[in-house]
C-alpha cells in the first residue's frame, strides 16, 4: 500500500471514530492548492535544462501551511500529497498554529553543481514567491535540500517582498536560524520515547535499542539515548550495519562516520546484514530512514516490544495489524518525529519577534510540547478506546475539523 492510500486510510478511520460529516470529511481530504511550475536554468556547460517543481498546500484552517521541499529524481505526486496531508495532522497533534504542505523539484542534486542548485532554487522561488509567505506557506528543508537551500529561497523571496527571515525555517544560524534546530527531530524522538516508556514504568537507561538510519535524525537520537544510559545494540544506514550486544560506543561511531563517511570497518562492533536490523534482538526499535520498511514479510519476526516511528510512514498497515496482535506498542510518526516541525515553529516565532532564544529555552519548550502532546494523545486513546496511532490521528483530525467548522466552511 502506498503512502497516500495508507494516510487516507488512517484519516478515514479517524473520521469514522469521530463521526465526522461526510461532506466535511471530503473537504478535509482534498488539498487546498496544487502548484506545478517549469524551472529552466542554464547549466554550467551552457546548455539549458528544464525541471518540474511543485508545491502541494493541503490545509490552512489552523494557520499558515508548513512543510519541506525535497530535491529528488523521483518525486512522486502521490507521495508528496500524502506527506502534505500528514503535515496537516502532525502540526495539529503538536498543537502548533500551522496547516500542512510539501513540495519539491524532480532533479538529482548529486548531478548538479552548487551553482546549478542555486540557479534552480532561485528560479523555483521566482515561480512560487507569491504563493508562499510568512503568513501563507513556510517551506523547510527535506530530502536533498539543506540550510543553504533555505538561504537562497530567503534571499530570492526578499528581493520581491523585503527582508523576510520567517518565510522559511531550517535556515543557517547567521540568517535567523534557531539554535537547537539541527538536533530537534532526534531530541524530540527521545522525549517521545521517554514519555511512552514512563507510561509503561520503564526508562531509557538499561534498555536495548536498534536504530535503522544514521543520518540527521538517527545519529542525534542515538547520541541522546547513549547519554541517557540506553544500550544501542545495532545501527544501520545505506553504507552497512553493525551490532554489539554490549552496546555500541556512539561518540566513537560518529567520529568514525565523519572520518570515513561510512559505518564500514568500525572497530567497535560486528558487521551484520542491514536487513536483519529490523528483526534484531532489542527492546526498542527506532526506524529513522525510509518509509515502508516494516511490512507483512518481516513484521512477525520483529523482537522489539516498542517501535518509535522516527521516519515518515515506516510501518505498512498490514505490518501494523501483525505487530498490534503481537502486543508491540507503536508510537506513530505524526507524533514521534514532530520535534523538527515544533522547533521550526520556534524559529518562525523568533524571526517574527526579531528576538532569538537561548538553546536551553528551545530544548525546554520542545520537551514541554512533546510531553503535552503525549498526554493529549493518551486522552484520545482513552476516550475512543483506540491505539496510539488512532489516538494521534483522531487528535489531529479533530483539531483541524473544529477549526474548519469555526471558520464557517459552508458559507
Amino acid at each position: 500500500m502506498n503512502a497516500l492510500a495508507a494516510t487516507n486510510r488512517n484519516f478515514l478511520n479517524a473520521s469514522r471514530i469521530l463521526g465526522l460529516d461526510s461532506k466535511l470529511e471530503k473537504s478535509l481530504l482534498i488539498p487546498f492548492r496544487e502548484i506545478k511550475v517549469e524551472c529552466t536554468i542554464p547549466k554550467d556547460d551552457g546548455t539549458l535544462a528544464s525541471y518540474v517543481g511543485f508545491r502541494i498546500q493541503h490545509d490552512n484552517a489552523r494557520g499558515p501551511m508548513k512543510g519541506g521541499i525535497r530535491y529528488h529524481p523521483e518525486v512522486d505526486p502521490d507521495e508528496v500529497n500524502a506527506l502534505a496531508q500528514l503535515m496537516t495532522w502532525k502540526t495539529a497533534v503538536a498543537n502548533i498554529p500551522y496547516g500542512g504542505a510539501k513540495g519539491g523539484i524532480g532533479c538529482n542534486p548529486r548531478e548538479l553543481s552548487i551553482s546549478e542548485q542555486e540557479r534552480l532554487t532561485r528560479v523555483f522561488t521566482q515561480r512560487i514567491h507569491d504563493l508562499i509567505g510568512i503568513h501563507r506557506d513556510v517551506p523547510a528543508p527535506d530530502m536533498g535540500t539543506n540550510a543553504q537551500t533555505m538561504a537562497w529561497i530567503l534571499d530570492e523571496y526578499s528581493k520581491f517582498h523585503g527582508h523576510s527571515p520567517a518565510v522559511v525555517t531550517g535556515k543557517p544560524i547567521d540568517l535567523g536560524g534557531s539554535l537547537g534546530r539541527e538536533a530537534a527531530t532526534g531530541l524530540g524522538v527521545v522525549f517521545a520515547t521517554e514519555a511512552l516508556l514512563a507510561e509503561h514504568g520503564k526508562s531509557i537507561s538499561n534498555l536495548k535499542f536498534g536504530i535503522q538510519g544514521f543520518g540527521n535524525v538517527g545519529s542525534w537520537a542515538a547520541r541522546f539515548i547513549h547519554e541517557r544510559g540506553g544500550k544501542i545494540v545495532a545501527v544501520s544506514d545505506i553504507t552497512g550495519a553493525i551490532k554489539n550486544p554490549d552496546g555500541i560506543d556512539i561518540p566513537a561511531l560518529m567520529r568514525h562516520k565523519e572520518a570515513h563517511e561510512s559505518l564500514k570497518e568500525f572497530p567497535g562492533g560486528d558487521v551484520m546484514d542491514p536487513k536483519d536490523l529490523l528483526v534484531h534482538e532489542c527492546d526498542v526499535l527506532i526506524p529513522c530512514a525510509l518509509g515502508g520498511v516494516l511490512k507483512k514479510e518481516n513484521a512477525a519476526d520483529v523482537k522489539a516490544k516498542f517501535i518509535i516511528e522516527a521516519a515518515n510512514h515506516p510501518t505498512d498497515p498490514e505490518a501494523d495489524e501483525i505487530l498490534s496482535k503481537k502486543g508491540v506498542v507503536i508510537l506513530p510518526d505524526i507524533y514521534a518525529n514532530s520535534g523538527g516541525v515544533t522547533v521550526s515553529y520556534f524559529e518562525w516565532v523568533q524571526n517574527i519577534q526579531g528576538f532569538m532564544w537561548e538553546e536551553e529555552k528551545v530544548n525546554r519548550e520542545l520537551k514541554r510540547y512533546m510531553r503535552k502532546a503525549f498526554v493529549d494523545i493518551k486522552g484520545m486513546c482513552q476516550t475512543h478506546g483506540c491505539n496510539l496511532r488512532m489516538g494521534a490521528f483522531t487528535l489531529g483530525v479533530n483539531r483541524v475539523a473544529r477549526a474548519t467548522l469555526l471558520r464557517g466552511w459552508e458559507a
